[in-house]
């Protein structure tokens, strides 16, 4: 039996035409049965493609999307209302170009893996795991393109396969640029690339990570806002560090050691073990150490929770949003971690 993106019971795609940003103002919203606001998600993808990201791009409002407005309309001097008002469509709409969606016909190496299903809760038993690998392809293919299975569902028909050949529509993320420096190890530009980080990027002196935005700002040499990501930053029992610290260093597709000591939650069983790598261990796709023993910003397993859970003192974001920051830093780079 052929297998399908989703069941029989999911909604089919509701036939949309063309949209764009206006630079007057907004139109009637298209929308699909299952509530994806194109409108919206043209806006979500303008904004990833701008380095302001929205996190996960599903069509929909919510805390992401405003905190993502809130930095562009910060960056190019406009009031900051965290709303899509006209003057801020009308900064948009330059990079109209960027279509809300993409049809794209599944290839081999799109659809390939290794994957773990099911995945174990246990860092015991993932510990004997070969890797931490996406559960499924619809996974895989939801971070490939900064979304969610749910919104694949939405864009596309119950009956789509997943194999290759098959066209799919997705969120517009493709990257412009994939001519990643060479000197960065095989697999690391491959993850790159598969989710879909543009090569060029603006290059920050500092990062700041705010707690009452619950965002990560990255600034240029003149002390300009050039990116900013939604973040998840400490808990109760784990606050966010505040101070100033130093980017020390990347970890690419990096395996975790853990220590059971380091997190209150751990069962008084747990012992020390030494987790694969993969997109779905505990610090995703990549760890940027800082100065501060233990602490670091990294990926996540599950990006749909940024800024919606609680971390262990680190800085969690996207797998995408990580590993784009990852490029526009270098070693020493200063971080200021404030309330």
């Amino acid at each position: 039996m052929q297998k399908t993106l989703w069941g029989a019971a999911c909604l089919a795609l509701v036939s949309l035409g063309p949209i764009s940003v206006s630079a007057q103002g907004t139109k009637a919203a298209p929308t699909t049965s299952s509530g994806v606001d194109l409108s919206t998600m043209h806006v979500q993808v303008i904004l990833d493609h701008l380095g302001f990201s929205p996190g996960v791009i599903d069509g929909k409002p919510g805390k992401s999307l405003v905190a993502a407005l809130k930095g562009f309309q910060e960056a190019n001097g406009l009031k900051v209302s965290g709303e899509m008002d006209k003057a801020t469509l009308r900064a948009l709409y330059p990079s109209r170009a960027f279509r809300p969606t993409v049809t794209i016909a599944l290839t081999d190496e799109m659809l390939a893996g290794p994957y773990t299903n099911p995945l174990p809760k246990d860092p015991a038993q993932q510990a004997k795991l070969p890797g931490l690998g996406y559960r499924t392809a619809m996974e895989k293919l939801a971070e490939m393109f900064h979304t969610t299975p749910g919104t694949l569902m939405a864009l596309n028909s119950p009956s789509t396969p997943v194999s290759a050949g098959t066209k799919v529509v997705f969120p517009n993320v493709v990257a412009q640029s994939r001519a990643y420096d060479a000197k960065l190890p095989d697999h690391w530009r491959k993850t790159l690339s598969d989710l879909n980080i543009n090569a060029d990027q603006p290059q920050g002196v500092r990062v700041v990570v705010d707690k009452s935005d619950e965002v990560l700002r990255v600034l240029d040499k003149n002390d300009k806002l050039i990116a900013q990501f939604t973040a998840t930053m400490g808990s109760s029992h784990d606050p966010l560090p505040i101070g100033k610290w130093t980017i020390k260093g990347a970890s690419y597709n990096p395996p975790f050691h853990y220590n059971p000591d380091l997190f209150w939650d751990a069962k008084d069983s747990a012992k020390a073990a030494k987790l694969p790598p993969g997109p779905n261990g505990p610090v995703g796709v990549i760890w940027l150490d800082l100065s501060k023993p233990h602490y670091g910003i990294h990926g996540t397993p599950e990006p749909s929770t940024i800024g919606r859970a609680e971390s262990h003192g680190c800085i969690r974001l996207t797998n995408w949003d990580a590993a784009r920051l990852s490029m526009m830093i270098k070693p020493g780079t200063p971080a200021v971690f404030q309330n």
